[in-house]
């Protein structure tokens, strides 16, 4: 699992705002300046609240959303920047998971020809698209009947199944994965996860896999990705950052989380006020406004991801 599947550059994704009593155009700056490594064969969980930019950075890897600036780079592509007839093949090798599996599904379509919708435009023949969307469907928890079912037919948790199914067709090498158990009940939740990792072992999958529940992001990752506004502030073993989080966000989103287990005594951290305006970031460091550690460094410098140790972290004062 040593091997370089995914290198991400300078990441940057920046949105332009303008209207009719608008005096200058508003930058928002959703995604800055990301780098990130992905091992082939693991699990990579990226966290963080609501509007930290988690999920554009997950359309970003796939090309549904076009990079601002930096690179993404796949099987020696840059994905930032080829062009959409390349990308139209290379996307038979990435595949992206959504969080809604009632929208992500068309209502009017039998489920097979859902699952051989990406064989059919990448021109597989009908007979093979049908015995490989009946085994997929097999090795997704679904039995055969399936097929022929329309998507009213299934509960949320066996959409979603679908949905994995779909996005498996075409073999991919990497998936991201974007909130896909959020939309579920707590009691399906655990089994889609364990499905994602049976899936993982015997596809050799590589998952990027986006949620705010640090409790599902445990359960799957081999590593973790904190963001907060844009930026990644702590990139560590999973096991590591749920031990000894070194970053003060990822401490407060640790202490915040149920699913730690009667077994966690840490102290529960409660933040104030929300995550600022991405248009009008803070000066210094982004989370100063609501860190209970910020000192004056703090809101004029602002910290570089730094290695220390197995972890990497952006923090003036982090707790090693």
């Amino acid at each position: 699992m040593s091997d370089v599947i995914l290198s991400i550059r300078g990441l940057a994704k920046n949105y332009e705002l303008s209207g009719a009593l608008a005096r200058r155009k508003e930058v928002v700056h959703a995604v800055e300046n990301v780098n990130l490594e992905i091992r082939e064969g693991e699990t990579l969980g990226i966290v963080g609240e609501s509007g930290c930019g988690k999920s554009t950075l997950g359309r970003m890897i796939v090309r549904l959303e076009q990079p601002t600036a930096g690179e993404i780079l796949f099987e020696g592509h840059d994905l930032a920047k080829e062009p959409k007839k390349k990308l139209r093949a290379l996307r038979k090798r990435f595949q992206m998971i959504f969080q809604d599996p009632y929208a992500a599904l068309n209502p009017r379509r039998q489920i097979g020809q859902i699952v051989e919708e990406p064989l059919r435009v990448h021109g597989v023949g009908k007979e093979e698209r049908r015995a490989i969307a009946k085994d997929l469907l097999k090795r997704v928890g679904l039995d055969e009947g399936a097929y022929e079912k329309y998507p009213h037919e299934f509960s949320g948790g066996q959409r979603q199944r679908v949905v994995i199914a779909r996005a498996l067709a075409l073999n991919p090498r990497l998936v991201v994965a974007d909130e896909p158990v959020s939309a579920l009940d707590v009691s399906i939740q655990a089994q889609v996860l364990n499905l994602f990792k049976d899936l993982q072992k015997e596809l050799n999958l590589t998952y990027v896999f986006i949620a705010h529940d640090l409790g599902v992001v445990r359960h799957v990752s081999d590593r973790i990705a904190v963001m907060y506004l844009g930026k990644v502030v702590e990139l560590a073993e999973a096991d590591v950052l749920y031990e000894s989080p070194a970053h003060p966000y990822s401490q407060a989103l640790l202490s915040a989380n149920p699913r730690m287990g009667a077994d966690d005594k840490r102290e529960r951290i409660i933040l104030k006020g929300d995550i600022p305006n991405p248009i009008n970031r803070p000066s210094g460091c982004a989370f100063n406004p609501r860190c209970p550690k910020a000192a004056d460094i703090c809101r004029t410098e602002s910290p570089e991801l730094m290695t220390i140790g197995t972890r990497q972290v952006a923090c003036h004062f982090p707790t090693l």
